[in-house]
């Protein structure tokens, strides 16, 4: 099943994320006034939590290398990393917010 439950509506809040394990893979979700966004919690530059980083407008900076993502996107948009980290896809059925993975 592609489409995991991770968490209740309910236990988010703006602009925090919520970090978890999804099958094989970590990802932190955030909400924003326009939705729900997962990232891949782990930066592509250095092994790190994103989800332990700061959230500002949209963007999380990695706590170990300072490297700002669009959470949305995954775009990296600051050095010293090029490389972005994955999105993925999510949705709220019945008070619970899911991944596609």
């Amino acid at each position: 099943m592609p489409w995991h439950d991770v968490a209740m509506v309910d236990t988010f809040d703006l602009d925090k994320p919520n970090a978890m394990q999804v099958g094989e893979v970590r990802v932190a979700v955030f909400q924003f006034d326009d939705g729900f966004y997962a990232i891949n919690d782990i930066c592509a530059h250095e092994y790190a939590l994103l989800s332990e980083g700061f959230c500002e407008d949209g963007k999380v900076v990695c706590p170990f290398n300072q490297a700002y993502f669009d959470i949305r996107t995954g775009k990296a948009l600051s050095e010293p990393t090029e490389l972005g980290a994955a999105t993925q896809p999510t949705l709220v059925e019945r008070g619970i917010v899911q991944v596609f993975l």
